[in-house]
């Protein structure tokens, strides 16, 4: 059910995260793994070297995805070096937390380019080098569907991910390719910690203790779910976002930790 053999995988982002742990995971059944990566090369070259121990090839490939000329360069070199993509999973994203007041034109802007513009073109050129199947994933968030503070950039931005995924699934299905959204809740990963330690942000335990999970999620059961989008036995599943949040956005006030007897839980 999760054959990856000898298939082509792009990923943005793929250098640490949960693009690096979905690589792995891909590299392990057979898959080769492009990583992208912005900066930093000997995280991409780490990456390189864990993907080819675990079974799979891998080829670092530097671009900013935030510029529509690297993500043209990214694809030029996919493209001479195997001729072909079989999955496509936009994974890098960026963006300012910031209250909507506090908003500049060049946070929405540069918040328009990584996230939504990056994974329009990606699609456009993946779609192109998919010879007659294949399958294209975008990572969102639970902030596409929930409000809370500081989020509005991005969460619009995942919004708008979602919707393409639909608009794509829909042209893209007579070509063979399906297209998909995971959408994450609070996931341990370097943008979360980075989240939870903004200067008055919501303390993380009292947030995890509304999860009906009680606890965050890993890169690793998110890319768990990527992959199975990506393999065989999600053939007949396309325009649809899949929700990794432990029960996150289910939830509503008033919680089950608040009632007291007799609608208390018994320990």
């Amino acid at each position: 059910m999760s054959d990856h053999r000898d298939r082509i995988a792009v990923i943005t982002g793929s250098s640490r995260g949960i693009g690096r742990a979905l690589a792995l995971t891909l590299a392990a059944d057979g898959a080769t793994v492009v990583v992208n990566y912005k900066k930093n090369t000997a995280l991409a070259e780490q990456t390189c070297k864990e993907i080819e121990q675990a079974g799979g090839r891998a080829l670092a490939v530097q671009a900013d995805v935030e510029q529509p000329e690297e993500i043209d360069r990214l694809f030029g070199t996919v493209s001479d070096t195997f001729g072909r993509v079989d999955y496509f999973v936009c994974n890098a994203a960026a963006s300012a937390f910031k209250n909507i007041a506090d908003l500049r034109q060049h946070h929405l802007d540069r918040s328009y380019a990584m996230n939504v513009r990056a994974f329009v073109l990606g699609a456009q050129h993946a779609v192109r080098l998919m010879p007659g199947s294949g399958r294209i994933v975008a990572l969102s968030s639970y902030g596409s569907i929930r409000a809370y503070p500081t989020y509005a950039n991005l969460g619009a931005a995942k919004a708008a991910i979602e919707a393409w995924v639909r608009y794509m699934a829909v042209e893209f299905a007579p070509k063979g390719v399906n297209v998909n959204a995971v959408n994450g809740g609070i996931i341990e990963s370097d943008s979360s910690e980075y989240f939870y330690n903004l200067p008055g942000m919501a303390p993380l335990p009292g947030v995890l203790s509304k999860v009906p999970k009680a606890r965050m999620g890993t890169a690793q059961e998110v890319a768990d779910c990527v992959a199975f989008l990506l393999s065989p036995a999600s053939e007949y599943v396309t325009g649809q976002t899949l929700v990794v949040d432990g029960g996150l956005s289910v939830v509503a006030p008033p919680f089950h930790e608040d009632l007291t007897p007799p609608l208390a839980w018994d320990d």
